[in-house]
Order: C-alpha cells, then sequence, then structure tokens
C-alpha cells in the first residue's frame, strides 16, 4: 500500500521511548501501592453496559462509553472505569473475602471523547480502593498513598497539591443556604463544572437548576471560604491523621472540589498541578452504596483513579521522566570475528544466566558495532577477542567515560555486578 494506514483516532503509539517512561510509571505507583499493603487485581476489558448505567452518571453511559451489542445482541461497553467493575467483583465473592480490600490495579479504558491536551479516547489508569472500612483512617490513607507515589516520582508540594472536600458537608452548607434535596444533585453537579464553563454561563445554569439570585451570591460566597473544612468532623480528623503521617504539605482544603460522579458519598479529593496548567491528575473519594448497587451486601470504600496522560505531561513539565528507552544497566556484547563467535556465545548464555539484560549485534566491525551500542543508548561493552580468550579476560568499555579495564574471565559476573 501507498499510504500509511493511521492510528485510530484518540489512540497512541509507544515506541520504546514511551514504554519506557509507561514501565517506569507504574513501578513507581506499584512502590507507593505495596508501601500501604495495596493488591493487584484486575477485571475484564468489556463490561455490561447496565453496570455503569446504576451509578456512574448518565454522562459516562449515553456520550462518553464506547457500546455495542455482541453477536448475540447484548449491549456491552470497552470499561470507561473500574470502580463499578471492582464492585461487581467484590459482590460476587464477598463472603469469601477478607475485608477490609486494599487492591490497586493499571490497565487500560476507553472513553469517547473529543481527544485534547491531557485528553484521549483510550488511555491507561492507575485505580486503588479500600473496600469494607468506613473509617475515617481509610480516608486518610488514601491520601496518604497519592502523596507517597507524588515523592516517588520527584513531584513536590511546591508541583502539586490534593484538594480536598466533604460532600456531606457541601450538602449540609447547601441546605442553610435554601437549596432542596431536589435541586442538590444538579447544583453539586455544576459545581464540579464551576472551573469548566465561563462565569455568565455557570450563572445562568445555576439560576436555571431553581436557585435565585441570594442563593447564587451565598453559594459563591462558600467557595470563597477556606476555612469551612472545620464544619466536618470527618474532614477536620482526615487533616489530623495526615498531618500525623508526615503528607500534610501535599494536602489544602477546597470547597469547589465536589467530583461529579453520583456514588461519592463523602470526602472527595483530587490532584491539581500547582500552577494550573493541566486538568486534575487523579481523583477520587468515599462511597457507600456500590457493592449494594450491583447485587451484593453494602460494603462502603474509598478509592481513587489517575489516568497515565495528564500526570506524564506534568512529569515532562518538570523534568521528571527517564530518558532512557533501554535499562541502563544492560550489556552489549560485541562480536570480534567469526573465529571468536563460539567464546562469545558462551559468555552471552552464561551472563543472561545470571540476570544480566545483554544485546548483541550481528558480526560486524567492531566501531560500527560500538556506535549501534551509543545510539540505542547501552552504555557498557564487552569485547572478547582471541587475545582475550587465550588469556582469560574480557574488556569491559563505559561508552559514557571512554574508560576500559580488562577482568578476568571468571570475576565477570561479580565485577559487573
Amino acid at each position: 500500500m501507498s499510504k500509511i494506514i493511521q492510528k485510530v483516532k484518540g489512540t497512541r503509539d509507544f515506541y520504546p521511548q514511551e514504554m519506557a517512561q509507561r514501565q517506569w510509571l507504574i513501578e513507581k505507583l506499584r512502590v507507593a501501592s505495596e508501601a500501604f499493603g495495596y493488591q493487584q487485581y484486575d477485571g475484564p476489558c468489556l463490561e455490561q453496559i447496565d453496570l455503569y448505567a446504576a451509578k456512574s452518571g448518565e454522562e459516562l453511559v449515553k456520550e462518553q462509553a464506547f457500546v455495542f451489542e455482541d453477536r448475540g445482541g447484548d449491549p456491552i461497553t470497552l470499561r470507561p472505569e473500574l470502580t463499578p467493575t471492582v464492585s461487581r467483583m467484590v459482590a460476587s465473592m464477598q463472603n469469601q473475602l477478607t475485608f477490609p480490600l486494599r487492591w490497586w490495579s493499571f490497565g487500560p479504558f476507553w472513553r469517547y471523547e473529543r481527544p485534547q491536551k491531557g485528553r484521549t479516547r483510550e488511555f491507561f489508569q492507575w485505580n486503588i480502593d479500600q473496600i469494607g472500612s468506613d473509617s475515617v483512617l481509610a480516608d486518610a490513607e488514601l491520601l496518604a498513598v497519592a502523596a507517597r507515589f507524588f515523592r516517588e516520582v520527584g513531584l513536590t508540594p511546591e508541583h502539586v497539591q490534593l484538594h480536598v472536600n466533604d460532600r456531606e458537608l457541601m450538602n449540609t452548607e447547601l441546605s442553610k443556604i435554601g437549596v432542596t434535596d431536589a435541586q442538590k444533585p444538579e447544583v453539586l453537579r455544576l459545581i464540579d463544572r464551576l472551573d469548566k464553563l465561563p462565569a455568565d454561563v455557570w450563572d445562568k445554569l445555576v439560576l436555571d437548576a431553581g436557585l435565585n439570585e441570594t442563593q447564587l451570591a451565598d453559594l459563591k460566597t462558600l467557595f470563597e471560604n477556606k476555612e469551612l473544612w472545620r464544619n466536618s468532623e470527618r474532614l477536620v480528623q482526615v487533616f489530623q491523621y495526615l498531618d500525623d503521617l508526615g503528607e500534610s504539605a501535599y494536602i489544602s482544603y477546597d470547597p469547589r472540589i465536589i467530583r461529579g460522579l453520583d456514588y461519592y458519598t463523602g470526602v472527595v479529593f483530587e490532584a491539581h498541578e500547582t500552577e494550573g496548567e493541566f486538568r486534575a491528575i487523579l481523583g477520587g473519594g468515599h462511597y457507600a452504596d456500590l457493592v449494594a448497587d450491583v447485587g451484593g451486601k453494602p460494603a462502603p470504600g474509598v478509592g481513587f483513579a489517575m489516568g497515565d496522560v495528564v500526570i506524564m505531561l506534568v512529569l515532562e513539565k518538570y523534568g521528571l521522566l527517564p530518558t532512557d528507552s533501554i535499562d541502563p544497566k544492560t550489556l552489549f556484547m560485541t562480536i570480534f570475528d567469526e573465529d571468536c563467535l563460539p567464546a562469545t556465545l558462551a559468555l552471552l548464555a552464561e551472563l543472561r544466566q545470571a540476570g544480566f539484560k545483554v544485546v548483541m549485534s550481528e558480526i560486524d566491525r567492531l566501531g560500527k558495532q560500538f556506535r549501534y551500542a551509543d545510539r540505542i543508548g547501552v552504555k557498557r561493552v564487552l569485547v572478547l577477542g582471541p587475545s582475550e580468550i587465550e588469556k582469560g579476560l574480557v574488556v569491559v568499555k563505559d561508552l559514557a567515560t571512554g574508560d576500559q579495564q580488562k577482568v578476568q574471565r571468571k570475576d565477570l559476573i561479580s565485577v559487573l555486578s
């Protein structure tokens, strides 16, 4: 074909450089998750659309999900998020599980959205939940996990902040300014969209939801009250626990944080880059009814999700992404000539058996092999020529410094280690 077929809109190609960065990210979030005792799990990439219709919100189901019929005519979807899936998994095995559960996962998700900076249609996401505990400590722990992750990747409190609020607190405060229970769901959704709409458009939508001008002014006053958290006993405890854990520098209160998904019932939070250049890095909160909504017994939980797109943009901005597309510990085994090939292959096999990652080029001039090793990012090169074979030596050269040394063949593995 004369024309290269393009990738599907909103998807990404991961060349070795990008793949190395993704694997680095996975390792960092693994360290953060497992430091708190969370276990890895996963669910299917295909689910019945009814699973999301229960609690994820009308916008996600009708506008963002990739929905299609299988060959049997049943409507299914590529998973747009994981919380309903984990709730279904818990409900299916509820009597055999030991609570509270501490689970984490990283995998692909799909949403039919307009691709733009920080947003794609196919993305990878870290999901982490503690299920079966209604304790304030659970809320604090998940925030501490997020803070630990930021520290692992080199993001400081000057780079990112975890903004926290309490939906129960906001429900109470909305009642104080006369917002009815019937109006609250729409008002809460509008608060979640506060930074996404022009001010005049947002004001009109609030008035269209049934509030009057006085209530609109009172609502804006709530957003300016950075001490409002003191009215929430739960938030007071959460902030105290995070202070005790040494993570308070990453935490700040923001009454505008609501989280648009319908299933959040208590503490909610989002992480944002402090200069405001990007969308939320991660978001999550406390939920009470999800497991029951999919047929199980009530089991409260708290968790958050972080897509890979925005966090990679933030890390790139601050120069924190690794630049190597190959493991820096990888070795390059040259081939001196055809006669040396059997001894070279024997050494190569021994090194790989000992756990080393070793690249070998095809037989060519040594200078060309060295240049190839340098171009693919390998820094340590091994040479085994006729003289070295005869004397039981191996030459180890550092391409970064130009230094080289002759090592006894029997000592090579310990020296390289």
